[in-house]
């Protein structure tokens, strides 16, 4: 009986790592989409080239935010089209951890 316990806590425990293994991983951007998503960035008023003044964050962050408003609008229209987003990997994640 001991033996049948120790082996299955020997299995248990090497069956660890292996589950980790199975969780989504994010892939790297290629050039493309960072190229799309800073041509989206920019028509949303992003100018990047005005980066050495101060309202850099402002700017930004007010550019990604009319770009989240359109995406949800889009979402509640119904449209399709759009920066397509993967949340194939959100299972188990809050809302607020994925973005």
């Amino acid at each position: 009986m001991k033996m049948l316990v120790c082996l299955t806590l020997a299995a248990c425990s090497l069956a660890g790592p292996v589950t980790a293994f199975s969780q989504c991983q994010q892939l790297p951007l290629t050039r493309a989409q960072v190229r799309a998503e800073l041509l989206r960035l920019e028509e949303a008023g992003y100018n990047p080239s005005a980066g050495d003044e101060g309202d850099y964050p402002a700017d930004i962050q007010a550019a990604e935010a009319k770009i989240a408003a359109e995406d949800a609008q889009r979402l509640v229209a119904g449209d399709v089209g759009g920066t397509a987003l993967d949340d194939s990997c959100a299972a188990g994640r809050s809302a607020a951890a994925s973005r």
